[in-house]
Parts: C-alpha cells; structure tokens; sequence
C-alpha cells in the first residue's frame, strides 16, 4: 500500500512538472531595460503617463498617471518579475487585456499586489496577493513586507494558467473550464462578456492609487 502511494506521488509530481517549461528551454527577452519606458504605453494612450517613471532601476507608479501596458501582445508565455508595494498598498498585474473596454480587467485577469497587512483586500484570501482577483484564492500567504521584493511567476499556455509566489506554486486555473465559467459567473466578472476570452492581449501593470515598484521584467513565449 505504501508502495503504491509513494508511486502515485511521484506520478502526480511528475505531472506538475511537466506542465511548466524547463528553464532552459526558454528564449527570455526583456520587457525593461532599467533605463527607459520603451515598450510600454498608457492604456488606450500612445505614450507613458508622467505617473509612471523609471527610478533606480525600477519601473515605479508615483503618481496619478492610469494603467501601463506592453506595446506588444501575447498568448502563451511565462513572465516573470519583481514587485514590491507601498504600505497599504495595491495594484496589480494582468494578461491578455485589449482596449475594446474602459477599464483593463474587464477584459484581462489579474494576479494580485498588495500588501495583505494593512489593504483590506488582504482579509479575503480571494483578494490577497497573488490570487487570480476574486477568483482564486493563494492556499496561504507568502507575501513579504512592504518595501521588500516579491518573485512572480506567470504561466499561460492553451489556456491554463499557473500563478507562482516567492518560489512558491500557489495554483493553476484554466480558461474557460466549467469550474472557471461558474466563479466568473458569481463574481462581478460575470457582468463583463469580454473577461477572460481574449485568447491574447497586453501585459498591463495597475496604477490602483498607490505607489508601486517593478523590476526584472523578462518573458519567454511557447
């Protein structure tokens, strides 16, 4: 019994694995020079918002400026990143957002910034960071303290999609499966006819109010 326990274990961690790409099997490019917003843009704007700037090497919201997006739009890829969030802090990170909408997640999923200490969002593990916004919820909170940089691991392929924290696996999701259709359907999202259909889209960074930095943003597609 024990044998064959430890046999469906290692099948199963197998199966894990095998849905995430081997490092180095991945052609990376960055999406920030350390230097220079090239290759971003306001949502439905042609240029960067003054809100959003370049300090010490990190692409920083410090201002009122309205969401940033990639120039370039993606389907299947793995991205990767650090943030780090202002105390009391939120705001967020999104994929497969179009500008056919007002906002970008009416369109786009959200993996959630926060600082779950002191943001109310924190309360609800559903809200927390790192969950897909109000639709998964992280098992627990591996978060580390405002000021302090926390690792992003997005990945999107056909539709499934894995959200990773400070080294940590926290779930996968797919797009589209009835068990996704019916959380849209109870959430808020259930209203937005666009949310989550896209298929591809931008890389969109939250401007929620709050001061947030990022840094070490590289993506590799399938």
């Amino acid at each position: 019994m024990k044998t064959l326990l430890l046999a469906l274990a290692l099948s199963l961690s197998a199966a894990c694995r095998s849905q995430s790409p081997a490092d180095d099997s991945l052609v990376w490019r960055s999406l920030f020079d350390g230097e220079t917003t090239r290759g971003w843009r306001g949502f439905k704007r042609s240029d960067v918002p003054a809100g959003w700037q370049v300090q010490d090497g990190t692409l920083a919201r410090l201002d009122q400026a309205g969401d940033l997006i990639t120039v370039d739009t993606f389907t299947d890829f793995v991205l990767e990143l650090e943030w780090k969030i202002s105390e009391g802090g939120n705001s967020g990170i999104f994929f497969h957002v179009t500008e056919d909408h007002d906002y970008v997640w009416e369109s786009g999923p959200e993996l959630q910034v926060l600082d779950n200490e002191a943001h109310e969002n924190g309360l609800d593990p559903r809200t927390s960071a790192g969950s897909n916004y109000a639709l998964h919820a992280p098992p627990r909170d591996v978060t580390r303290a405002p000021g302090e940089w926390n690792q992003v691991r997005l990945e999107v392929r056909d539709g499934r999609v894995s959200h990773h924290l400070n080294g940590h696996h926290l779930f996968t999701y797919e797009l589209g499966s009835p068990e996704w259709e019916a959380l849209v359907a109870a959430s808020k999202f259930g209203s937005m006819p666009g949310y989550g259909r896209a298929g591809s889209g931008h890389i969109a960074l939250q401007d929620h109010g709050d001061d947030v930095w990022f840094r070490n943003l590289r993506i590799a597609e399938w």
